[in-house]
């Protein structure tokens, strides 16, 4: 569907009363569930929303979400300025469309991240077109200033984890005082971030570890702040005994070279492991970066054949590619959920992860669900791996108790529940306080 497209839906009338179905309408700036976790949450809570009997319209931006049966989707395109294989391009004169266009590429031009401001600028124009279609209106992180406006329906907001985390890493890894100004600029959105997530009335996250840091780096009010776990397709994510085990395969998730992921204390735990098990090797699903910290170190070590990086694969492939390893690494400095450590212990496959961020409460106590070790400890890492390949009763034992812990607390069915009981709340508070207004 285009930016235009409407899409009617069969509820109308209030959704504050009782079970009614809801009309939502769940805004992501970039869904691609192939570019990180906002895109992946987009995909399953959509999926299960609409499986509890609701009319869910995703509106999104380039790359588009990747949708299962059930929910529509309604394209608010931007001009894609990062898309591959041209990214940070400057588009010709034919493409702007209008202000918010000149906005985005001014904003790149002078090295800053536009797609926030200017998504939620589009969604502010759009939904303001379409006041009356929906009941409420579930924003993915964008916490742009266009959605401070009245949008004709409750807000409620989705912060995974703040995006300063990211920002105090990168400066943190940064050599030099160009470099560290082109972080800063770089991240400059988070300043806007935080004045609104400041001003909205409620706010979800993913784990008590993000609702901490929600509160710290961006100054919302606790009891503004509500946790709803996410977690795994626990069908597609499954133990199957006809893939077999390639011995010393060890997988890890890693969307880019960015030092929040830790993929070079991985790579370097890797090199200190084959001096004693060289069967070790590493499969890295995610892009290959030419350059960088982790394309240094698989240099220096010598682990060119040692080190694959798979992209663009199915579901399917990925699935079997996670059963396939004796061990699923989690080597994050710092996680607000951690999307693939639930999805590797839902396989059966074992874990060995740090303690960064929300990690250990996906993960579980160490020994019992994992093997956890510190962020950034590459010696620490390289022996829990180690300990890990040479104890075929541990993987066993870690694997079983992983996927029963999944299955227990971490599923998209119990994450669109709570989703929706938050709705119900923001609903009947914004009608409580029309009353209020009203008298």
């Amino acid at each position: 569907m285009t930016a235009e497209a409407m899409v009617t839906s069969p509820f109308e009338g209030s959704a504050a009363d009782g079970d009614r179905p809801l009309r939502i309408a769940l805004l992501t700036y970039k869904g691609n569930p192939f570019c990180g976790g906002q895109g992946v949450y987009v995909r399953h809570l959509s999926r299960e929303l609409v499986q509890l009997g609701h009319s869910v319209e995703v509106i999104g931006a380039q790359p588009y979400p990747v949708l299962d049966t059930g929910a529509s989707l309604t394209e608010l395109p931007s001009l894609d300025l990062y898309r591959s294989p041209d990214p940070f391009r400057t588009p010709g004169r034919d493409e702007y469309r209008d202000w918010i266009d000149a906005v985005e590429v001014a904003t790149m031009w002078t090295g800053g991240f536009p797609e926030p401001l200017t998504f939620s600028l589009r969604a502010r124009r759009h939904l303001a077109a379409r006041a009356g279609d929906f009941d409420v209106i579930h924003d993915n992180q964008t916490l742009g200033y266009g959605l401070l406006a009245d949008l004709g329906a409750p807000l409620v907001t989705t912060i995974h984890h703040p995006i300063t985390v990211d920002r105090k890493l990168d400066l943190d890894a940064a050599t030099g005082r160009v470099k560290r100004a082109s972080v800063r600029r770089w991240y400059a959105f988070t300043r806007m971030q935080g004045r609104v997530a400041r001003r909205l009335p409620s706010v979800l996250t993913v784990s008590g570890s993000s609702q901490q840091e929600i509160a710290q780096h961006l100054g919302v009010r606790d009891e503004r702040i509500h946790v709803v776990h996410i977690g795994a397709d626990t069908d597609l994510w499954s133990p199957d005994p006809s893939v077999a085990e390639v011995p010393g395969r060890i997988v890890t998730t890693s969307s880019a070279d960015v030092p929040l992921k830790g993929l070079v204390y991985l790579v370097e735990a890797l090199a200190k492991l084959r001096t004693e098990q060289p069967e070790a090797h590493l499969v890295v699903v995610g892009k290959r970066a030419e350059q960088g910290p982790v394309a240094r170190a698989i240099e220096t070590y010598g682990l060119q054949d040692a080190v694959r990086f798979v992209k663009g694969i199915t579901d399917t492939e990925l699935v079997d590619l996670v059963r396939s390893a004796q061990i699923a690494c989690v080597p994050s400095l710092y996680e607000g959920f951690s999307l693939p450590a639930a999805e590797a212990m839902a396989t059966g496959t074992p874990l060995v992860a740090t303690t960064g961020g929300a990690i250990p409460e996906v993960a579980g106590p160490d020994g019992e669900t994992c093997l956890a070790v510190p962020p950034g400890d590459a010696g620490a890492l390289a022996a829990a791996l180690g300990r890990m390949l040479g104890d075929p009763e541990l993987r066993a034992r870690l694997g079983a108790a992983g996927r029963e812990r999944v299955l227990t607390r971490f599923t998209w069915a119990k994450a669109a529940e709570g989703t929706v009981a938050h709705y119900r709340a923001a609903i009947e508070q914004a009608a409580a306080g029309r009353t209020r207004r009203a008298r």
